[in-house]
């Protein structure tokens, strides 16, 4: 269809071109009408020559405002349909004004034919493949009417005053006329129509070599782009993770210096190396939660082999694992899980890491007595988990940059000041690897909710 349009523009241009060419053949004819009237006042057809030039420029001056008109129009289909019919009108009606010249000019005698020769070369470049077969017979068929009736007498012919006889009455001139005329006619139209079916071939795969050149080049465009947005991210990332383990690293160097340097008293030592463990418990935390981002961002063969599993088993062993702290902080866990759900496509590991972290914050954010709920339910197409909670809640400010990495809402760490900001992100990285979603809803005092939902592995076999 492009490359439809493209010629289309082609086209139009060789329209615009064939209209100024005429104009130039319009001047041509008056002035050799001209010079032959200072030779030969008396033996011409002047008035006719001039009235057919003055009928082809008429037209021409027609031919032109269309071509406005055509130019005007939007790029279709139908205005190249339009642009190949005018192409065709205009051939056509230069051919019988031809004809028309040549029978005023001395018919058979004049060499005037031979400029029938340039619209079957036009025709070669303007139109369809085929067309100049067709224009070279349309060629044909007036020169030898012209010939034809000038010898039966239908028309008058006007002698060439330079020649001394009449060669319109000699048969075996007008038999070669004839044959020569349709020799050269054909001929050109199969060597034009070769040549340009060859130019269209070339320009046709020039123009596919530079669509797909455009799209190479979007796509580098495009790898380019992300190129820069992944090292940004990395290097982001460095920073936020050099941030990060600065402050553990110097607590404990610290720790250790006042202990191994005697700095300390003795009964202080103890509380200092502790100290100093703490500080190495939290960095622990931060480098596993940081293995975790790092593995689940990266794709591997094994997300792509990945069978169905069933997300009720491994919430199942998660809660089992968790309840030990939950109940031992004096909290209340209940978990809903509806019968017969629906298997996702998902790595068992990582979604056992979804469920730890949702829950685990949920316990370390929740006071004593508080409750937490924990659903697994469907839909038509999705498999909804949901952990609820009545613990501190998020204010509305930071709701939006909670799944960021290494973010940390303000209440957050004022209950827990060494946490490492990472949970959540990875949480958030996982569920878009499977094509899920997931998002919280929160009030200050009042509690949590976080909810993430995953395609059902049957979602395609039920649609």
């Amino acid at each position: 269809m492009e490359h439809q349009l493209s010629f289309e523009a082609e086209l139009i241009d060789r329209i615009d071109w064939l209209i100024r060419l005429r104009w130039l053949a319009v001047a041509g004819v008056v002035l050799a009408v001209g010079l032959l009237a200072l030779w030969f006042p008396t033996t011409l057809a002047l008035g006719p020559l001039l009235g057919t030039t003055a009928i082809i420029g008429i037209y021409n001056l027609l031919f032109l405002c269309y071509l406005r008109t055509l130019r005007s129009g939007s790029q279709s289909v139908a205005r190249l349909r339009r642009a190949t019919s005018f192409a065709y009108v205009q051939i056509a009606l230069d051919l019988v004004a031809l004809a028309a010249l040549i029978h005023f000019a001395g018919g058979v005698e004049n060499l005037l034919a031979f400029f029938l020769v340039f619209h079957v070369i036009i025709a070669s470049i303007l139109l369809p493949r085929g067309s100049s077969y067709l224009v070279a017979a349309l060629a044909v068929l007036l020169y030898e009417s012209v010939i034809a009736l000038e010898y039966t007498g239908l028309l008058p012919h006007y002698h060439l005053p330079m020649l001394r006889q009449e060669l319109y009455q000699n048969l075996l001139y007008l038999f070669t006329a004839s044959a020569v005329m349709m020799f050269m006619l054909f001929l050109v139209a199969y060597l034009a129509t070769s040549i340009a079916s060859r130019l269209r071939e070339r320009d046709r795969e020039l123009w596919e070599s530079n669509q797909t050149c455009q799209i190479r080049s979007q796509e580098l465009q495009d790898l380019n782009e992300q190129l820069r947005r992944i090292d940004g991210e990395r290097t982001r990332f460095m920073v936020l993770v050099t941030h990060e383990l600065r402050a553990p690293i110097s607590t404990i160097y610290s720790a250790l210096e006042l202990a191994l340097g005697g700095y300390a008293p003795p009964e202080k030592t103890r509380e200092v190396l502790a100290r100093a463990q703490n500080r190495a418990t939290d960095l622990l935390d931060l480098i596993r939660d940081l293995l975790d981002l790092t593995k689940v961002r990266e794709e591997t063969d094994e997300q792509a082999q990945v069978v169905p599993i069933q997300m009720a088993d491994v919430l199942r062993e998660v809660v089992d694992f968790v309840r030990v702290e939950a109940e031992g902080k004096g909290l209340t866990l209940e978990v809903e899980i509806k019968p017969d759900l629906a298997p996702v496509r998902a790595l068992p590991e990582q979604m056992k890491l979804v469920w730890t972290n949702l829950l685990s914050n949920a316990i370390k954010y929740s006071k004593s007595g508080g409750k937490i709920q924990v659903s697994l339910d469907q839909d038509a197409r999705r498999v909804i988990g949901s952990v609820r909670d009545t613990g501190i809640g998020i204010p509305a400010e930071d709701l939006p940059r909670i799944f960021d990495e290494f973010y940390r809402a303000g209440n957050a760490r004022d209950v827990t000041p060494h946490g490492t900001g990472i949970g959540l992100a990875v949480v958030r990285r996982i569920v878009d690897n499977w094509e899920g979603d997931i998002w919280a809803e929160s009030k200050v005092g009042q509690g949590s909710t976080f909810t993430f939902v995953l395609p059902r592995a049957d979602a395609g076999e039920r649609a």
